[in-house]
């Protein structure tokens, strides 16, 4: 067995024994690069990456992957124009383990360390920009990766086990308070109450001298819960499983939510009391769809009730419940940023799916994580589906959601015409199922469209209508969204300083529950610099940028980062317009490709 070694100091080992590495920075750099591009790179293109400053340069090239074939014993691999691996089962590559779903968690804790640690190649900036990006992009995907198997392990029963992967999800990212409230409810399953609470003063000591925020009171219930039970139990009586649980969807549905997951709590408890399989996996499915669509803060908790709803689910044969409960934790990923986790879920959900209005809300979510990621291709072929699926089907807010995501991304792209026009149905659907929950979203997208046309009126009444209908559901996405509207359309009448006080309220909402929607966090970080460097104030802007390209390397936004590079190249870094056309080649978007155009200094 060989074993490649990316992430720490790279090494290579055959059948336990260290094999001797392949000579020169280049080579390691060359194979990460091969290995984690989107597409097989073309010699000739490596070469440029990698040996421009080379005599021969395609030579360089070929003797760098001769060099690679010998330090891993694999004559027929690294070979043909694009290069293609092909290394076999037999090679075990670290930070490939990320991609593949195993029944054994345990190779995740042995993943230590950045991408090509200690590495840097000042020969190649555009490799280096890559490669920044890229370590951003990776520790993200082992961070998201150690949360699913914690997660998995407490809903199995297995708190213990559990303990192992938060903590190690915590110390990626110790700034993250849902990886803190995932370890502490693994804490207080597993009995050890003085250890969760101990971890909660943990949490707010941290997030208060970082970040100068609270936490939320999610990470103090989280502490509450008993030994062996995944939630917190309810204050009152019980009522019968079934009607407590139709009891909680209609309180949901009518936007009571507190009521509502009340109800499901109960209908839960009523149902494992009654050991019925089916309709305990049935509550708890509606519990943590509501725990993550019906209230802010709970998609933690949410989660962790989700992956147990699987678990009976399959046990008790209920198709439907376990495509929903997929669909749900897809959902929950991609609002986090966790590309890979949110399609493993979803491919599963989709490979379950029987009917048309599943299929279309898998497709929906599976096109809302390819538009944040930059794949509009991807994105408008999921999304075209499933809105045609909710139309067969009179799905009327499905196919009003799909529509909003897929005029989102015309939007990004400038296809305001066509964007315009999917806007107005949504909305149209949108009024017509009075669903207020949701209507702030399309609202603020229209505006935003209304404030491109140069309609200033009338951008301000839909921000307006969408910052006071955010505020009365209290969803802090959508309070971001009009706020950001807001703030650029005082910058568009001149009003500079209610525009940086919107921008800053914007900012504020949209981060500041534990599981925020990423994109729009990062779409209004994207503003507020954009806002900045208009009016000359580099020096607030320079954070601004160094924190957007993180969120957005992080989370795998690949417009995002590029729109990171150009802004540090207004700021005076000659070298970032480079780096951002490397990284936005492979971005199917007219309007950032027109962004890109501008003069080299």
């Amino acid at each position: 067995m060989l074993k490649v070694r990316l992430l720490g100091p790279p090494s290579v080992e055959r059948d336990g024994q260290a094999v001797r590495p392949p000579r020169g920075r280049k080579a390691w750099a060359l194979l990460t690069y091969v290995l984690l591009t989107e597409r097989p790179p073309g010699r000739r293109r490596l070469a440029e990456l990698f040996f421009g400053d080379a005599d021969d340069p395609l030579g360089a090239l070929r003797w760098t992957l001769a060099e690679l074939r010998r330090a891993l014993g694999l004559p027929g691999v690294l070979t043909g124009d694009p290069v293609v691996t092909a290394l076999g089962d037999d090679v075990v590559v670290d930070v490939l383990l990320l991609n593949r779903e195993h029944a054994d968690p345990t190779p995740l804790l042995d993943l230590d360390g950045e991408l090509l640690e200690g590495m840097d190649l000042a020969s190649s900036p555009e490799f280096e920009s890559w490669l920044v990006v890229e370590r951003q992009r990776i520790s993200g995907a082992v961070e998201a990766r150690l949360r699913q198997a914690a997660v998995a392990l407490l809903a199995s029963g297995h708190a213990g086990d559990a303990i192992a992967y938060a903590a190690r999800a915590v110390a990626r990212n110790p700034l993250e308070e849902g990886n803190h409230e995932l370890l502490v409810r693994s804490l207080a399953v597993n009995g050890d109450r003085v250890g969760a609470m101990r971890q909660v003063a943990v949490c707010e000591d941290v997030l208060r001298r970082e970040l100068g925020v609270e936490a939320s009171a999610a990470l103090r219930e989280a502490a509450t819960v008993g030994a062996g039970s995944l939630i917190v139990l309810p204050l009152s009586g019980r009522a019968a499983a079934t009607s407590q649980l139709e009891a909680g969807r209609a309180a949901i549905a009518a936007g009571a939510a507190d009521a509502g997951i009340q109800c499901l709590r109960r209908a839960v408890l009523e149902a494992t009391r009654c050991r019925d399989v089916a309709l305990q996996a049935r509550a708890l499915c509606a519990l943590g769809s509501a725990l993550v669509h019906a209230v802010r803060g709970r998609d933690e908790e949410g989660a962790a009730v989700l992956h147990e709803a699987i678990l009976l689910a399959d046990r008790s044969g209920d198709r439907a419940t376990t495509v929903t409960a997929h669909r749900v934790l897809g959902f929950v990923e991609v609002q986090a940023g966790r590309r890979t986790t949110a399609d493993a879920f979803l491919v599963k959900a989709l490979a379950l799916a029987e009917t048309d209005e599943e299929i279309a809300g898998i497709l929906g979510v599976r096109g809302m994580n390819a538009s944040d990621r930059g794949d509009y291709p991807a994105a408008f072929r999921y999304l075209d589906e499933s809105i045609e699926r909710a139309n067969l089907r009179d799905d009327q807010r499905q196919e009003a959601w799909s529509l909003s995501i897929a005029a989102r991304a015309h939007l990004l792209r400038g296809e305001r015409s066509q964007a315009s026009a999917a806007l107005t149905r949504s909305l149209r659907l949108a009024h017509r199922q009075r669903w207020m929950a949701f209507l702030p979203w399309p609202q603020a997208l229209r505006a935003e469209l209304d404030l491109h046309a140069g309609h200033l009126e009338l951008a301000a009444d839909r921000f307006e209508k969408a910052w006071a209908l955010s505020c009365q559901v209290e969803d802090p996405c959508w309070q971001g969204m009009a706020a950001r509207g807001l703030g650029l359309l005082n910058a568009s009448r001149g009003d500079h300083v209610a525009a940086r006080d919107w921008l800053g309220e914007a900012a504020f909402r949209s981060n500041r529950v534990p599981d925020r929607y990423q994109w729009v966090h990062g779409y209004v970080l994207d503003a507020t610099i954009t806002n900045d460097l208009a009016r000359g104030d580099h020096n607030r802007a320079r954070p601004l940028v160094s924190a957007l390209a993180l969120l957005a390397a992080r989370c795998d936004m690949r417009e995002l980062v590029v729109r990171a590079h150009l802004h540090r190249y207004r700021l005076g870094d000659g070298q970032a317009l480079a780096s951002a056309r490397v990284l936005g080649a492979d971005i199917d978007n007219p309007a950032l490709t027109e962004l890109l155009t501008i003069p080299d200094r």
